[in-house]
């Protein structure tokens, strides 16, 4: 899926911050202001480069952005290795580094902080890689209400009650436990979509089993949100991506269910 020049994917580029040095193109916070918009990335936000002659995505974090499939997919397994990098930007510099896998992202780019998609999200942040958050869109995940690492927050649970996540409720959901490697280390990441059921699952753990994918429609019903784009974020910190898999499928492969 990764070619040179990125064929298969489109580029969105949010709001350039204050601190860059970018001439022509107006700046904000990173969220508030003029996004530089669709595919035009003048510091290389998102690039492909060449390891052991192999391609790996460079993102440099420095100004919220989304890589997006040009085409929307539904039942599917996507598979990548990913690390982190070094570097860190405003506006987060002092903040975890952060970065995302958005899927069945719909609609207008920069229809969320100027940048992203409304779409369902698997985190990839530093150890909370896994979590779920509802960027529009809603799902209902097996999820207690206690405390970890001295946060009380949803955090997944098999054996909880359905719990759901969307507008007007709880926006996030914790992974079951931390499954990371330290950081510098790659980690395989992956997530598989069948029909309105979603698994995020980190170095070969289901970290979390979602249910009930759906979408708020213009007239204020809700439907099934089973299929649309997929969108890599850059989200202020440097990340790298190699061997990237998308597969189609019929069933939740063996290994997982």
């Amino acid at each position: 899926m990764l070619d040179q020049n990125l064929t298969q994917w489109d580029k969105f580029i949010g709001v350039p911050h204050y601190t860059l040095n970018l001439p022509g193109y107006p700046l904000g916070d990173g969220m508030n202001g003029t996004p530089i918009g669709l595919n035009n990335d003048p510091l290389q936000v998102f690039k492909v480069e060449q390891e052991n002659g192999k391609p790996v995505l460079h993102i440099s974090g420095q100004i919220y952005g989304g890589l997006s499939t040009k085409q929307e997919l539904g039942n599917y397994h996507f598979k990548a290795e990913f690390k982190w990098g070094t570097r860190k930007y405003e506006p987060r510099l002092t903040a975890k580094r952060d970065n995302g896998i958005l899927y069945h992202a719909k609609g207008n780019h920069g229809a969320f902080w100027n940048v992203w998609m409304l779409s369902q999200e698997m985190q990839i942040q530093e150890d909370d890689m896994g979590d779920y958050f509802a960027i529009g869109p809603g799902m209902d995940i097996r999820a207690a209400y206690r405390t970890e690492d001295n946060e009380l927050d949803w955090i997944y649970d098999p054996a909880a009650p359905l719990k759901s996540f969307g507008i007007g409720q709880p926006g996030r959901c914790r992974r079951g436990r931390n499954r990371e490697r330290p950081l510098g280390q790659w980690n395989t990441i992956e997530l598989i979509c069948l029909g309105p059921k979603s698994l995020h699952i980190i170095n070969g753990e289901v970290v979390m089993v979602l249910e009930n994918s759906r979408e708020t429609k213009p007239d204020g019903s809700q439907g099934p949100l089973t299929n649309g784009k997929i969108q890599i974020q850059s989200e202020g910190a440097e990340a790298y991506y190699r061997n990237m898999q998308i597969r189609p499928i019929t069933a939740i492969p063996v290994e997982y269910r």
